[in-house]
């Protein structure tokens, strides 16, 4: 790479700047590239404490010559606590300012500075400090190195990713909470900087279900070299040069072996109304960490295949069978998702699967919910804010419960005056339901009242309008609409570019 190449063309002799990855550590692991920069340069840098002492010096050693210069840019600092007016991110920026200051008096003089740089300098690296601040006025070249991450799978002998799976490197530095949330999305993971972030770390992967998946490798490719389930490692022993791995999710073993280890569990899982953008990184982790993935074939459709994993559909009506299903699966040891759109507590899979649970026969099944955007809130976004105040949720089908109790629930809801959600408002063998629930609404709101009608939000085919509860016409409304019917707070105010958008104020007017 000549990031500087074009702005020093006809500058005068500068010496060329190169930043070179070493490696995690052996100094066989080297690339022929780096070995020949290092044995030519003029000046040869490299970061290290305020002991002295620098691991990149030490790896880069047999290729010294003796006569380079060599350059010690010394950290002022090591942890977050300073007297600096700074604060510690100002001392480094001091000291990355001086160290720039002093490397570029050599590329000035034309000479030519190689700056070491474990692992590689683009990842997690002392370097790219300097290039920011050299590259853009010096020749510049950076030679890759491998990194840990590259390292620490090898040593544990496990592949990182295969087929469509993700990796995600994730700094241990990071809050808690987003380190769960983080672990959670995953596929593979590799989470860096532990040494005193461990025990936070180690907690995190335990929230996220993920710590006996864990692997820790420390100094790899180095002296005192050590790998174990992370689980089993003391947190008073982990160094900084150390790192937690999830290795790939596709099983080496077959998984009728794979899942012999006793009793299983039930995740049920929200997905949202519509694809992967829907998906909270919760319940994107726990569909990666399932065995089997059960539910009506036309939400299964939305999951990402993932090698390994066992997939049951069937049809959107036979709710307690598939729920007994998934239970009698995790009895056998397999840990099912039971995939639902939306959220799963919302006229969904979690009802249908507690309910088979709470038999004798499966209380010892483990069941966990977790939750997903809903219809209703997905529609209301669209729109605006209809549901900014009070609001009832009711189905419209009647396939359930008798349509008496549906005209009761929405004749008591219009006389509260709240907005409503009507979810399952209609079907090919439900056609009058909107129709009737309409008339019924009218009773009690103004013609005007805005109704939003949403179909498919977030899919290929999404269809968000807003028209007058007078005007609403049951022959455009199908099983994958919503309507969300106004209270008589609710605005209806064009915008710029023709834009209507529906609101209901959060202040309701006193009597």
């Amino acid at each position: 790479m000549d990031a500087g190449a074009a702005g020093a063309a006809g500058a005068g002799a500068t010496g060329r700047l190169y930043g070179v990855g070493l490696g995690p550590g052996d100094p066989s692991l080297i690339t022929v590239r780096a070995a020949e920069l290092i044995g030519k340069a003029d000046v040869v840098a490299y970061h290290s404490a305020r002991h002295g002492r620098s691991i990149a010096r030490s790896i880069a050693e047999r290729h010294l010559t003796g006569g380079q210069i060599e350059e010690k840019l010394v950290y002022p600092i090591t942890v977050e606590t300073t007297d600096h007016p700074g604060g510690y991110r100002g001392a480094l920026d001091d000291f990355y300012e001086e160290a720039a200051a002093r490397l570029a008096a050599h590329l000035d003089a034309g000479r030519d500075v190689v700056v070491l740089a474990e692992g590689d300098p683009f990842f997690y690296g002392s370097y790219q400090h300097m290039h920011k601040r050299l590259a853009h006025r010096y020749p510049t070249e950076v030679v890759p190195g491998v990194t840990s991450v590259s390292a620490a799978a090898a040593r544990l002998g496990q592949p990182l990713t295969e087929a469509e799976e993700t990796l995600t490197v994730i700094p241990g530095t990071l809050p808690e909470e987003e380190l769960t949330a983080r672990i959670a999305s995953a596929d593979s993971a590799v989470i860096m900087k532990l040494g005193r972030t461990f025990p936070a770390v180690r907690r995190a992967l335990e929230r996220a279900g993920r710590l006996d998946d864990a692997q820790y490798v420390e100094r790899a490719f180095l002296p005192g070299e050590r790998t174990a389930p992370l689980a089993e490692v003391d947190a008073e022993t982990v160094p900084y040069f150390s790192v937690a791995v999830l290795p790939s999710k596709v099983a080496p073993l077959e998984p009728e072996v794979r899942l012999a280890d006793g009793l299983g569990s039930v995740t049920v899982i929200g997905t949202g109304p519509a694809g992967p953008l829907w998906l909270t990184p919760e319940a994107r982790g726990a569909l990666a960490a399932a065995t089997d993935l059960v539910g009506y074939t036309t939400y299964l459709d939305r999951v990402p295949v993932r090698p390994g994993q066992q997939r049951h559909g069937s049809d959107n009506k036979v709710e307690s069978e598939r729920a007994e299903f998934a239970l009698d699966l995790a009895r056998r040891g397999h840990r099912v998702a039971v995939v639902s759109s939306g959220d799963p507590g919302v006229f969904a899979m979690a009802t249908a699967v507690l309910e088979v649970a709470c038999e004798d026969a499966y209380r010892d099944v483990p069941v966990r919910i977790v939750p997903g955007m809903t219809a209703a809130h997905a529609a209301a976004s669209r729109a605006g804010a209809p549901l900014g105040h009070d609001y009832a949720v009711v189905s419209l089908s009647d396939r359930l419960k008798p349509w008496d109790v549906v005209a009761k629930r929405l004749r008591a809801a219009a006389e509260a005056d709240l907005v409503l959600a009507l979810y399952n408002p209609g079907s090919q063998s439900r056609t009058t339901q909107v129709g009737r629930a309409r008339d019924l609404l009218l009773e009690y709101r103004a013609p005007e009242t805005p109704v939003v009608m949403a179909r498919d939000v977030g899919g290929p085919t999404e269809r968000v309008r807003t028209v007058r509860l007078a005007e609403l016409d049951p022959t455009q409304v199908d099983m994958r609409t919503i309507l969300l019917i106004g209270s008589s707070q609710t605005q209806a105010v064009e915008r710029g570019n023709a834009t209507e958008v529906v609101w209901t104020p959060r202040r309701y007017p006193e009597a």
